[in-house]
């Protein structure tokens, strides 16, 4: 039979149309997975960068001060993981006045250490939808196209010939629910290993935010105890 008794438009929107409604939802599916795919992508970015924008100021208004006090009135503005580890020390040394150094240290320790667990959890929040398209995606298609073919199978029993032009359409419908989850999965893996990465960057650069905050409160402290021994000495002189 001649090429031109093709009974179906072999374009990708003519295939779309022509496939079994099965094989539509699974295209339609993919499709969604691909556009969420890409609306992580964009949300989870400029989340990254305005979050590494406040961990670097933080840490420039850390390394510049001398102490904790100086460095809080140099952070950025705005409400963030990095300028809450600063704020944290402060509400701990003033609500511990007057206790030993080593006890505000360690609960300060603490409040740093939760306050750097929960950035990274909020941080990494949808990523995880990556990971669950990266890996299914594949496999859904793969769905369509056994399903297709199993179509086109049918439709050569019931046409009862091996023409082209019955199991052509078929198969090529099949075919094109794979190609749409390749293009859903690869994306997706794509990103989520460069979001892990950068995530992973993240956290280092926010855990060194905590290291100065600590070595801040630990001079800190330290200069408030050789004030109180020298008041000490001055009043056993007189």
């Amino acid at each position: 039979m001649a090429p031109s008794t093709l009974p179906h438009n072999l374009s990708p929107w003519g295939m779309f149309m022509a496939a079994d409604m099965v094989v539509k939802a699974v295209m339609v599916g993919l499709a969604l997975a691909s556009v969420m795919t890409w609306t992580v992508w964009f949300a989870k970015s400029l989340e990254l960068v305005l979050a590494r924008r406040q961990v670097s100021r933080t840490l420039k208004a850390l390394r510049s001060a001398s102490t904790l006090v100086a460095a809080s009135r140099a952070l950025p503005k705005g409400r963030g993981p990095a300028p809450a580890t600063v704020h944290a020390a402060l509400d701990e040394c003033e609500m511990s006045e007057g206790l030993p150094a080593d006890g505000i240290k360690e609960r300060v320790a603490i409040s740093l250490s939760r306050i750097e667990a929960g950035a990274g959890r909020r941080m990494s929040a949808g990523t995880g939808v990556l990971a669950t398209i990266g890996a299914v995606a594949p496999f859904v298609g793969l769905f369509g196209t056994v399903w297709g073919i199993m179509n086109a199978f049918i439709g050569i029993s019931k046409a009862q010939t091996t023409n082209l032009a019955v199991v052509a359409p078929g198969i090529a419908e099949a075919l094109l629910a794979t190609a749409i989850g390749l293009v859903a999965a690869i994306p997706a893996v794509v990103i989520y290993n460069l979001f892990a990465r950068a995530i992973s960057a993240y956290k280092a650069r926010l855990a060194d935010t905590s290291a100065e905050v600590m070595r801040h409160l630990s001079r800190d402290l330290d200069r408030a105890n050789e004030a109180g021994s020298a008041r000490d000495l001055r009043a056993a002189a007189e």
